[in-house]
């Protein structure tokens, strides 16, 4: 029986991953098929599951990262600190049981693919968004030694409001890593309402959207001389670590 592998979340449309898996699996003459699974809602996840015997792993992508976690048996370390999974196992016994279990690979992504880009004076972030990925954005950040502040539209606790990026603290928060959804096909048009005339070249604009290439975020901060980078080698890393998740 060929291995499936999938992809759950709502929207699907705006996904590289089953283009991803289906190239890797060609290429390497593995007898396996990627499917998107997209779903209005988390209820028929364990149908699926059940229904679909072949089925050995789920990558998990917005707006369920952290919805998933109760569908859980089971959580890895790291996707239990972080509070977010993108990488569910399916383990199925000889019993017939199915034991499932989270795991976290978008820090693993994100913090390769940003590391390299790292200049003197990024020692703080503005994090954009409070949803799943931005969790594991803030424990790559720490693990790079950068202190992390979230942004949201809703000012609460320790999360600034978009109302409060100053210029004082655009100044001294050089990396701005967008983790919302605005500015994703088809939705091109929108961006983060941040002070775009506050960015420098001194500036890393960081966007988690790939598609398109090149978002209206981006567009504006590179306008500002600032280097930027999108989702896309994050996307590729973080499945990269999901393959060797589901083949451990």
């Amino acid at each position: 029986m060929k291995r499936l592998y999938g992809l759950v979340g709502y929207p699907l449309g705006h996904s590289f991953s089953r283009a991803f898996f289906q190239a890797k699996f060609e290429h390497e003459g593995i007898a396996a098929t990627y499917e998107n699974f997209e779903m209005p809602d988390l209820s028929g996840l364990h149908r699926l599951i059940t229904n679909r015997p072949e089925l050995c792993g789920l990558n998990v992508t917005i707006p369920y990262k952290t919805e998933v976690i109760p569908l859980l048996d089971e959580l890895d370390s790291q996707a239990c600190e972080i509070g977010a999974v993108n990488v569910i196992r399916i383990m199925r016994r000889a019993d017939g049981r199915i034991w499932l279990k989270g795991y976290n690979s978008d820090i693993i992504g994100f913090t390769q693919s940003i590391a390299p880009l790292l200049a003197d004076g990024m020692t703080r972030a503005l994090i954009l968004g409070t949803g799943g990925a931005s969790k594991a954005v803030c424990a790559g950040l720490k693990s790079l030694h950068i202190t992390p502040t979230f942004v949201s539209r809703q000012r609460r606790g320790d999360i600034i409001g978009y109302d409060d990026l100053s210029p004082e603290v655009m100044d001294s928060h050089r990396i701005v890593v967008n983790t919302t959804p605005l500015g994703m096909y088809p939705h091109t048009e929108y961006c983060p309402d941040i002070p775009y005339d506050r960015l420098t070249p001194n500036h890393l604009c960081y966007d988690l959207v790939y598609n398109p290439e090149t978002t209206l975020f981006l567009k504006r901060a590179a306008q500002q001389g600032c280097a930027t980078k999108n989702g896309l080698e994050m996307l590729h890393r973080q499945a990269l670590a999901a393959w060797k998740i589901w083949n451990e």
